[in-house]
């Protein structure tokens, strides 16, 4: 079976960049360069202004359609940056699925910058004041679709995370399953939902930061919707040391016991993740990233 990050069709950048020259003329479209590529999308940088993202699996197609309703509506109402789509591109014969252009956000991504604790640390603030500000966005009038996906259903998920967990073994990143399985065995059934607008696949690789490794912007957003808010404080446990949660705690405002569970247990999951497709790809820092929060999640 192929990983699910496995692409169904790459847009190389000759491909990309005859797309979007067709799809909008005026922009007069001439330089590409390659951004990246994650588990749905391929992006590409034109005319060092704008980030064209095109799908590389058919589930993406209905995430790229998401983002373009919901960011536009929520876009001023948040404390960091986030993308806003303004030139959307229509399926054709060329490629069968639309695509998205926003203006290119400042800043790289944190598994880019190789921040040490002490700056991962001095995210929390920031991090839980954006989470808090995008938790309180009433959902109900930006588009936002409900969770059809069970999300909170932990249960679903522990053959992917113990998946990670062994190719972790096998790698040397961590010394064995046994630690980790206490958390393995608090998993359940999806949770009560609730109408809270969540990112939901908030992680390292999502969050910019600027020179001076200071946050300044949230990115790809194809999994938002009303849901549950502790999908997104995975943060506290995957990017952030353990002494800083009592400051994205503060600073975030009160949370209940089920939401910090589940933060936790998301932030296993993409420890797990992390390491096991930084692995396949060969991309260390990922791995790096994977291994640190497979340490911290414990603590």
């Amino acid at each position: 079976m192929p990983a699910p990050w496995t692409a169904e069709r790459v847009v190389s950048p000759a491909e990309a960049l005859a797309l979007v020259a067709a799809a909008h003329p005026s922009l007069s479209a001439s330089r590409i360069e390659a951004l990246g590529e994650g588990w749905d999308n391929t992006a590409y940088l034109v005319d060092d202004t704008w980030v064209f993202r095109f799908p590389r699996r058919q589930i993406a197609v209905e995430l790229i359609e998401i983002e373009s309703r919901v960011l536009p509506a929520i876009a001023g109402r948040l404390p960091l940056p986030i993308p806003v789509p303004e030139l959307l591109g229509e399926p054709s014969e060329s490629f069968p699925w639309p695509f998205s252009g926003y203006r290119r956000l400042h800043g790289r991504t944190a598994d880019r910058a190789a921040l040490d604790p002490t700056r991962k640390a001095a995210l929390a603030e920031p991090l839980a004041e954006f989470l808090a500000a995008l938790h309180a966005v009433d959902g109900r009038a930006t588009g936002a679709p409900v969770d059809t996906l069970a999300r909170t259903n932990t249960e679903r998920v522990v053959p992917v995370v113990r998946s990670g967990l062994e190719a972790a073994v096998a790698a040397g990143l961590i010394d064995d399953l046994r630690p980790y399985e206490p958390l393995l065995a608090q998993v359940h059934g999806p949770l009560p939902p609730r109408a809270v607008l969540v990112h939901a696949d908030l992680y390292v690789r999502h969050v910019l930061v600027d020179d001076a490794s200071r946050a300044c912007g949230v990115i790809d957003w194809g999994d938002v919707h009303l849901g549950h808010p502790g999908l997104d404080l995975a943060l506290a446990f995957s990017l952030l040391p353990p002494s800083a949660r009592s400051r994205f705690a503060r600073a975030y405002g009160p949370i209940d016991d089920e939401s910090w569970a589940l933060g936790r247990q998301r932030g296993l999951l993409y420890g797990a993740v992390l390491c096991a497709y930084g692995l396949d790809i060969g991309d260390s820092a990922l791995v790096a990233e994977g291994q640190q929060a497979l340490r911290w999640v414990l603590e």
